[in-house]
Parts: C-alpha cells; structure tokens; sequence
C-alpha cells in the first residue's frame, strides 16, 4: 500500500485529509520560515515544498503533503499572532475590509511533484472592539494565520468569501485529492 504522509501538526489539515478516507500519517516538519520572497503566493509555495522536502528525504517512497497558509492585506503578511496585542491589531485591520488568504501546497512523491495555490478573497463584517476581545479570550486567534479561525468561532466575523473554503481552513482538499490521484496515489475503494 503506499505510503501518505501530512507534513504537518495542524489539527485542521489532519481533519481535512481525513475526508480521502485514506490511512496516512502525521509528521511535522520543522522548517526555517524564513523565506527569499515578500510575495504572498509565492512564499506559501516555498514553505508548503520545504516542509513536504523535509519528510521526502526521511521518505523518499511516500506521497508528501506539505502546505502553509497566510492572510495579506494592504501588502502586509498577517501570519499568526504572537500576543493579544497582535491578534487585536490584526482583526481591527481585517474588520470591515476584503483580505486575501492564500494556502500554498506541496505533493512530493518520489522525482514527481505537484506545487499549487489557493487565492481566496474573504469580506469580514464591521467588528466592534467588544467583539474583538471577546475572540481574543476565546484564545481562537493565537495558532491561526491572520488571527481567525473561519471553521471556528471566527466563522461569526466572514461576510462573504469568493473562493476555495476549505483553502481558507488551511488545505484545499478538492484539488489535493486531484493531483494525488493524477500523481498515480493507488486510492482505496476508488475507481
């Protein structure tokens, strides 16, 4: 059977790989995010194919997920917050305003890669700073990137979105289930 690993400790990307009804593992890939590029898109896929690299050397016969997401606005990187005080100046500059996330994702398999983006526009609703310490508190924004969780309680602050939800959650399961299977991956009970 091959060998399908998740290059990654996100308990919402394991959730996601979940739904390929495939069995895989889970291995974290600490990586240096320092990065050769300010552009979002292409920081994403530098760091989805470093951490999915990272495992393909350990092992080099599996199918490797790797992915990184981040929120921009007005040119600036929101990744995720380090204090409340971030995670409030993060959602006072999203409340109200159209931001961009991006979720790049690496597949490796043996000499055969597949190295992808997601763009997904979300419109948040006006957010009053009650609103705004209350997620805090909720301790929500610390492990997310932009300082939202959208399949959480952050769900409360999204408008609108035009595009790729599950990108957004942190893996765009559609397209990975279609370039695994366009890499060859042998998918149980799939025809």
């Amino acid at each position: 059977m091959a060998h399908l690993i998740l290059a990654s400790s996100s308990p919402r990307r394991k959730e996601l790989l979940q739904y390929l009804q495939q069995p895989f593992d889970i291995m974290n890939a600490e990586v240096d995010e320092r990065i050769s590029t300010r552009s979002p898109e292409e920081m994403v896929k530098e760091l989805a194919w470093k951490k999915a690299n990272t495992i393909a050397k350990q092992y080099p016969n599996s199918y490797i997920i790797g992915a990184d997401t981040v929120v921009s606005m007005e040119d600036r990187i929101l990744g995720k917050p380090k204090n409340g005080r971030e995670a409030k100046n993060m959602l006072s500059l999203l409340s109200g305003n159209t931001h961009t996330v991006y979720t790049g994702t690496a597949i490796l398999h043996e000499s055969r890669r597949e190295i992808f983006v997601e763009k997904v526009e979300v419109t948040f609703w006006p957010l009053s700073e009650a609103e705004i310490d209350l997620y805090i508190q909720s301790k929500e924004p610390f492990d997310k990137a932009g300082g939202y969780g959208i399949q959480g309680y952050g769900s409360l602050f999204v408008k609108e979105i035009k595009g790729d939800y599950y990108s957004v959650v942190g893996l765009p399961i559609g397209k990975v289930y279609r370039a695994l299977r366009k890499m060859g991956y042998p998918f149980l009970n799939y025809g």
